[in-house]
């Protein structure tokens, strides 16, 4: 399922396709819901407006961003249009690519990591550190694998 790449909002009752997507697959690599949900919620909306960060991307041969919920946009300093448009592998210090290639693997590997950390990159080119981030693979209900996400609940900024 290839992401909308639409804003998530009220008028699209905020992605619940891609949401659940995120959503199922981390549950099903991690046997836990990714966020709390009562029974009048609306999980997309939750997803999109959660205190932490999620980003998904595709499975391209140089994947892109296809969903960032709004405190991953606020942590990479970009707009939604900016952010889904973008090669996550950009989202890495060029320097870093090599690391950022070794983690994507092991996630191909054993369906999701919680111990990612490492250094990432805002647009305004602020570098901050993510601590004990989770990345996961989406599949879709036939278990195909369509795109991989992350969550991190700790950055910090570096100085420059």
């Amino acid at each position: 399922m290839p992401f909308s790449r639409v804003e998530p909002g009220l008028d699209n009752q905020f992605m619940p396709i891609e949401a659940q997507l995120i959503l199922d697959s981390y549950e099903h690599f991690l046997g836990k819901s990714c966020i709390e949900l009562t029974s009048s919620t609306n999980a997309a909306q939750v997803l999109y407006e959660a205190p932490f960060a999620v980003v998904a991307h595709d499975t391209q041969a140089d994947p892109i961003f296809g969903y960032a919920n709004r405190i991953a946009q606020n942590v990479f300093e970009m707009a939604w249009a900016e952010i889904t448009s973008i090669p996550s592998r950009q989202s890495a210090e060029p320097v870093l690519q090599e690391e950022r290639q070794s983690l994507l693997q092991r996630v191909q590997q054993f369906g999701f990591i919680d111990d990612y950390s490492g250094i990432r990159i805002s647009k305004t080119g602020k570098r901050f550190w993510i601590r004990n981030a989770t990345v996961w693979n989406l599949i879709d209900t036939n278990g195909v694998q369509v795109g991989q996400a992350a969550r991190f609940d700790h950055w910090d900024y570096l100085s420059a």
